[in-house]
């Protein structure tokens, strides 16, 4: 279990450090004389038709809809993982971090709707700080070397485990367009046959992915995100087997990662992060969405994780780990503000259909917040560990 954990986290953070390569080559881009060629290629229409129906969307929503299903498929593996034999499947274990977690998301939902409120257009942002991206976290946290405890990057995963789970319940509640009920009868029909699959011990993929296809076509036409197919479909790969010892679920993670980390998350980041700065001014970095997401991010992030898992420690509900410093944890939390890879995916949800165009602020207030976020928190981290391991500073 701990040499999967020791891979997880090499794979994650070469992940992160692709992200950046990728969010860097789409600033620039979109900087360039090369501008007109990256709108008309996230912009490039893209249809598929099997006879009456018809999906036809822009290459950037084929992105953030259809690659992004796929994320959030690993996302459920790694979740029913955790849950069923992993770190979360012991309660008292699983408190501190997920206690963290949900002042993370409070706190900065709660800075935004305060500096955005009176403004309804404005407000279907609230959920954007509330986001982590832990490859971007990892990364960061790679560059301190192997002073690193392997506590602290368990506690890292965790919060951002349980971020993903409010992250999928806000979109399913949150942002979603008006229903089709046909559609909707038909997603929800899928579910008792992944239910007989798994209960048939059923090991091969085709099967599940077939009907999780299926289920992703009809979500899309619902009105409910069809990102939510990945999860669902997560829960129903079984995680044993009585015929041999290899795990199904653990089989298709690992498969998963690879495309995940090298190809679906850094595509994703160059369609979504491609800023022009052309004009931009103090006006720009003062609008109250730029304003509230980067505060949101920046502090926010850093005191509700902190305080909440301070507090449930004082209260008893959880117990921190021997081997971390309420310094090292207080670096997390600045960490865990950087949302740049699940924000923009919240953000083109929230605002895509609003008919007011804040996509540039909301993506410039995710850029500014996330870079104080991994700037301090690697900052803090460095000097927590190094206070805590003064001879592993000196090596």
């Amino acid at each position: 279990m701990l040499n999967a954990l020791r891979d997880f986290l090499k794979l994650e953070t070469a992940s992160g450090m692709i992200l950046v390569v990728a969010s860097v080559a789409a600033m620039v881009v979109a900087n360039s004389p090369l501008q007109g060629l990256y709108a008309s290629l996230i912009d490039l229409p893209v249809e598929i038709r099997v006879g009456d129906f018809q999906i036809a969307k822009p290459m950037l929503l084929w992105i953030n809809d259809g690659l992004m299903a796929l994320f959030f498929l690993m996302v459920g593996l790694e979740l029913k993982r955790e849950i069923v034999e992993g770190e979360l499947s012991d309660m008292k274990q699983a408190a501190f971090p997920a206690m963290g977690a949900i002042g993370g998301m409070l706190a900065p939902a709660l800075i935004y709707v305060w500096i955005n409120q009176g403004d309804p257009v404005a407000l279907q942002g609230w959920a954007i700080p509330a986001a982590t991206d832990i490859a971007f976290a990892l990364a960061i946290l790679a560059l301190l070397g192997n002073r690193v405890p392997i506590a602290l990057r368990v506690f890292l995963v965790s919060i951002a485990i349980f971020d993903d789970i409010g992250a999928i319940v806000i979109i399913a509640l949150f942002y979603t367009s008006k229903l089709s009920v046909t559609a909707l009868v038909v997603a929800l029909a899928c579910m008792p046959v992944l239910y007989v699959l798994n209960r048939r011990e059923v090991l091969e993929r085709i099967p599940y992915l077939l009907v999780g296809l299926i289920m992703w076509a009809a979500l899309l036409k619902s009105g409910v995100h069809a990102t939510l197919t990945g999860i669902v479909l997560a829960f129903f790969i079984p995680i044993r087997n009585s015929e041999r010892e290899t795990s199904p679920l653990h089989e298709l993670e690992h498969d998963l990662h690879t495309a995940v980390a090298f190809f679906i998350l850094p595509v994703f980041a160059f369609a979504n992060a491609g800023i022009s700065l052309g004009g931009v001014s103090l006006q720009y970095l003062a609008h109250p969405v730029s304003l509230g997401i980067a505060a949101g991010l920046f502090i926010g992030k850093q005191f509700g994780i902190f305080i909440f898992c301070w507090v449930s420690v004082r209260v008893g509900l959880a117990k921190l780990p021997p081997e971390l410093s309420w310094l090292s944890v207080y670096g997390v939390a600045l960490l865990c503000g950087v949302g740049f890879t699940m924000s923009l995916f919240i953000g083109s949800l929230a605002f895509e259909e609003t008919g007011v165009n804040l996509l540039f602020d909301e993506r410039l207030g995710i850029i500014i917040g996330s870079l104080l976020s991994g700037a301090c928190g690697y900052l803090v981290l460095r000097a927590s560990l190094t206070v805590r391991n003064p001879q592993a500073a000196a090596d």
